[in-house]
């Protein structure tokens, strides 16, 4: 309609040029149980259940796990780099990019990680890499969802997506709560507006925060300093 009435020169100019609709919350997003995401590292190849495991408790995109080398595990410091992804590239190969959005971060990450990316580093590598393909390159997209399908036969689970272990970790910083902000950091969103177009659903309603903070700020007041029992009948 916009675009016909500039062509027809009734407005000089598109005031929605450029602007995107939001997108509804995902209500129907498939979010894994604690132990689905259980029976899957027990059933992994132990070369890829670290893989996994950044998945699900960094959140890292499937190409941002693929792509992390050695000096990203910041094990003292308890942090991942996130610098890079892998992507596939013309010909069979991959090639490697700035993250999405340029999203190039920290993840504060959990000890338990950071001690298993120990021991997977311990188990040996070779080269720079953490999770190694063919060649000496990080493994192709292809090859790293061929490996999660037969990770989920062998752990008897219903078929999803690796992403959904994104969405795993997310609804895991929310349900901590987390707000809206460290949530869009830790996963990399472009911008906060994102992370609530994709988990609103996820955080509590407005109603129920606010009479909670409410709540709390009255007993705070009224139960030590007036001396009133709240729920009490006077008289």
């Amino acid at each position: 309609m916009m675009r016909g009435a500039v062509r027809d020169r009734h407005i000089a100019s598109n005031p929605l040029e450029g602007t995107q609709l939001p997108r509804q919350a995902n209500e129907e997003m498939h979010i894994p149980s604690a132990e689905t995401v259980a029976a899957i590292l027990s059933a992994s190849a132990d070369h890829w259940r670290a893989l996994w495991a950044v998945c699900a408790f960094a959140g890292l995109r499937r190409g941002e796990a693929a792509a992390l080398q050695v000096q990203d595990v910041r094990s003292l410091e308890r942090r991942l780099r996130v610098d890079r992804q892998v992507q596939r590239a013309n010909g069979g190969g991959v090639r490697i990019k700035a993250p999405k959005y340029n999203s190039n971060r920290t993840i504060y990450a959990p000890e338990d990680l950071m001690e298993l990316l120990a021991v997977h580093i311990a188990s040996g590598i070779n080269g720079d890499w953490l999770f190694m393909g063919s060649r000496g390159n990080p493994p192709k997209p292809d090859a790293v969802n061929y490996v999660w399908q037969k990770t989920l036969k062998a752990a008897d689970v219903e078929p999803f997506g690796l992403h959904d272990l994104r969405h795993f970790y997310a609804s895991g910083l929310i349900a901590a709560g987390e707000d809206v902000v460290k949530v869009q950091r830790q996963l990399g969103h472009k911008s906060p507006s994102i992370t609530l177009n994709t988990y609103s659903h996820l955080w509590p309603d407005a109603e129920d925060t606010t009479r909670a903070a409410a709540t709390g700020l009255m007993r705070q007041v009224l139960s030590p300093h007036v001396g009133i029992e709240l729920g009490s009948e006077s008289g």
